[in-house]
C-alpha cells in the first residue's frame, strides 16, 4: 500500500523519500514582521519545503539558513529534478498507520466513509435512483466541518499563477502581507497589479451593463428555474451503504437527473473555487446524527429548493458550464469527461474577472467607494437583524414544539378533571355541562396539537429563508475586502506615479483593472438587492398567510365548542 510518499508492506516499512531540491527565486524584498516569517532579498536562492502554498503563502529557507514562512507571489518557483531520488529502507515491526488527512466525519452525508465510492465507480448517472454517481472523496473531505469553513477554500492554480509575478516590472506597489487577507488568497491583488496571466482566448464571457440603479448582470438570455422532489432512501453494495437521492428537474431540458448531497457539495465547491466576487449561496448544513430521519431529509429538501432557486436565479452562477452539466448530464462517459473539464477550468479565482465586460460608463472611484461603504454597513445591520430575528423565531417554534403545546394539554387535562369531578354527587350532576367541559378539555388538547404542528407550515420556511441569507450575508465582508484591497492599490499607484516612482501607464492600469473590480461588486450588489426585495416579500406574506389560517382554524375548534354551552 502506497500513502504519500510511504511504501508499507506487512511488518515493514519501506520508505521512499524523494530528496528534490525544490528551490525558488525572489522576485521582491519581504521583510518579517513576526516569529514565523523570514526575510528574504529580491534575487535571492531559496529551498522551498513544498511548492504547495498555503493561504498564499509558502515555507522554506532562505540563503541564511532561516527557516520560515513568505508570500507566493514574492517568489518564482524553479522547476526541480528528480533524478536526485534516495530510497531508504527502515525495518519495523509496526504495521499501522493513521492518515492525517481523513479528519473525523459527520454521520449525516453518506460520502463520509465513502473512499471507493467516487463518480469513476462503474456507476452510470442514468441509473438512478437505484445507483449513484459519485464524486471525489478528496473533493469533500474538507466539508466535514460546519461552515463557515465555506468561505476558502484551497486554490492551487491560482497560487500558481500568483507565484509567476513579473521580475520585469520597474516598480512594485507595495502588496498586502496580511496572510489572512482574502485579498491575497483570492488572487484578486495578483489581477489587480497586473500578475494574473493573459490568456489567448477566453471562451467565458460575462457583461455587466448599466440599469436604473447602477450596474447590475445581464439577465441569462435562457433563464429556467428548477424543482428539487421526492428526496428517496436508497441503497448499495447489497444493502451497505445508504444515502438520500433527489430528482431534480431543469425547466429548460425537463429531463430528470438524480443528485445526492455529495454532488452538490461536489459543485459548490466548484463555485466557491471560481467566483471570487460573487455571494454563492451556502449549502443545507451537516447534521452529526438522524441523517435519515424524516424532519431532516424534508428540512434539507426545503433548503436545497431555495439553494436551487438561487442559484438558477442569478445571472452569472445560472450560465455556468459546470452548473449546467450538472442539472443536464445523464450519460456516464460524458459526465466524467464534463467533470474533468470543470475541474480543469482555468477561468477561476482572480482569472474569473479576465471573463468579465464592463461598461463604458465613467465611474468616479471615489464614489463607488462610497456606494461600498453605504453596502457595508447595510449588510453588517441586516446581518445582525437576520441573526436576531433567526433566534427569535427558533425559539417561537420550540415553543410551539414544546411549551405551547404541554400548556394546553395541561389546560385540556384540567378541564377533564373538573368535567369528572362534577359526576361525583349525582342528584346535582348536570350531564350537558359535563359533557361540555369534557369536550372543552379535548378541544384545548387538539389546540395542543395544532400548535404542534404549525412550525412546519410556516416558522420553518421563514427559518430556512434567514438561513438561506445568513449565508449570503457572510460572503460580502470578503468580497467588500477585495474592493478595498483595490482601492488601496489605486491609491498607492498613484502617489508613486505623482512621486515619479511609477509610469502613469502602469498607474493607469491598476486603476482600470479596479474598475473591473467595482462593477462586479456593484452588478452583485444589485442582484443581491433585487432577491431580498422579492424573497421577503414572498417569505413575509407565506408566514402572515399561514398564521391568519391556524388561528382561524383555533377560532373554528373554540367556536365549536362555546355553542355547547348555549342551551345548557
Amino acid at each position: 500500500m502506497r500513502i504519500g510518499g510511504v511504501t508499507h508492506s506487512t511488518g515493514y516499512f519501506h520508505w521512499v523519500i524523494f530528496i528534490m531540491a525544490l528551490k525558488a527565486r525572489a522576485l521582491y524584498n519581504f521583510q518579517s514582521e513576526n516569529k514565523e516569517e523570514i526575510d528574504i532579498r529580491e534575487n535571492e536562492e531559496l529551498q522551498l519545503l513544498s511548492e504547495v502554498s498555503l493561504d498564499g503563502w509558502l515555507q522554506g529557507t532562505n540563503s541564511r539558513g532561516q527557516t520560515g514562512l513568505f508570500p507566493a507571489s514574492y517568489v518564482e518557483i524553479i522547476q526541480p529534478s528528480r533524478s536526485g531520488s534516495v530510497q531508504v529502507d527502515y525495518p519495523t515491526h509496526h504495521t499501522s498507520y493513521t492518515d492525517t488527512t481523513h479528519h473525523g466525519s459527520y454521520e449525516d452525508d453518506e460520502e463520509d466513509d465513502d473512499d471507493w465510492d467516487d463518480w469513476d465507480d462503474g456507476q452510470s448517472v442514468a441509473d438512478e435512483p437505484s445507483g449513484s454517481n459519485g464524486v471525489p472523496h478528496s473533493e469533500t473531505k474538507h466539508n466535514y466541518y460546519p461552515r463557515p469553513e465555506y468561505a476558502h477554500r484551497p486554490r492551487p492554480q491560482l497560487e500558481r499563477q500568483d507565484s509567476i509575478a513579473s521580475g520585469k516590472r520597474g516598480s512594485v506597489v507595495g502588496r498586502n502581507l496580511n496572510r489572512f487577507s482574502s485579498f491575497v488568497r483570492s488572487g484578486v491583488e495578483a489581477f489587480i497589479l497586473g500578475d494574473v496571466p493573459q490568456f489567448g482566448r477566453v471562451s467565458e464571457n460575462y457583461v455587466i451593463e448599466m440599469g436604473p440603479k447602477g450596474p447590475q448582470w445581464k439577465p441569462n438570455p435562457n433563464s429556467f428555474i428548477c424543482s428539487v422532489e421526492e428526496p428517496t432512501k436508497q441503497t448499495k453494495f447489497k444493502g451497505i451503504k445508504s444515502y438520500i437521492s433527489y430528482r431534480l428537474t431543469p425547466g429548460h431540458t425537463s429531463s430528470p437527473v438524480y443528485r445526492r448531497y455529495k454532488h452538490f457539495d461536489w459543485l459548490y465547491n466548484r463555485l466557491l473555487h471560481k467566483f471570487t466576487v460573487i455571494s454563492v449561496p451556502h449549502l443545507p448544513e451537516k447534521q452529526a446524527t438522524g441523517r435519515f430521519e424524516e424532519d431532516f431529509i424534508q428540512k434539507r429538501k426545503r433548503r436545497l429548493v431555495l439553494w436551487m432557486d438561487h442559484m438558477t436565479s442569478h445571472p452569472v452562477l445560472s450560465q455556468y458550464d459546470g452548473f449546467q452539466h450538472f442539472l443536464t448530464c445523464r450519460d456516464e462517459k460524458q459526465w466524467k469527461a464534463g467533470k474533468r473539464r470543470t475541474e480543469r477550468d482555468e477561468m477561476v479565482g482572480a482569472s474569473f474577472l479576465l471573463t468579465l465586460q464592463i461598461p463604458t460608463e465613467h465611474q468616479d472611484l471615489q464614489d463607488v467607494e462610497e456606494r461600498v461603504d453605504t453596502f457595508k454597513a447595510f449588510s453588517k445591520k441586516m446581518d445582525e437583524s437576520v441573526l436576531q430575528l433567526s433566534g427569535v423565531v427558533s425559539e417561537l417554534a420550540r415553543k410551539h414544539l414544546g411549551g405551547f403545546r404541554k400548556e394546553f394539554q395541561k389546560l385540556g387535562g384540567a378541564l377533564q378533571n373538573l368535567s369528572h369531578s362534577f359526576q361525583l354527587d349525582p342528584p346535582y350532576a348536570s350531564e350537558p355541562l359535563i359533557g361540555a367541559l369534557s369536550h372543552t378539555g379535548r378541544t384545548y388538547e387538539i389546540v395542543g396539537e395544532m400548535f404542534a404542528e404549525q412550525p412546519k407550515n410556516d416558522q420553518f420556511r421563514f427559518l430556512d429563508t434567514l438561513s438561506l441569507y445568513q449565508g449570503l450575508l457572510s460572503n460580502f465582508p470578503d468580497i467588500i475586502h477585495l474592493q478595498k484591497g483595490a482601492f488601496a492599490k489605486v491609491k498607492d499607484s498613484q502617489r508613486m506615479s505623482d512621486e515619479g516612482k511609477m509610469e502613469q501607464e502602469e498607474a493607469d492600469g491598476i486603476r482600470k483593472r479596479c474598475r473591473v473590480v467595482g462593477f462586479a461588486l456593484q452588478a452583485e450588489i444589485n442582484h443581491f438587492h433585487q432577491r431580498r426585495l422579492q424573497d421577503f416579500k414572498m417569505t413575509i406574506q407565506h408566514y402572515l398567510k399561514e398564521q391568519i389560517m391556524f388561528y382561524r382554524r383555533v377560532s373554528q375548534e373554540l367556536e365549536k365548542t362555546l355553542k355547547m354551552y348555549d342551551n345548557l
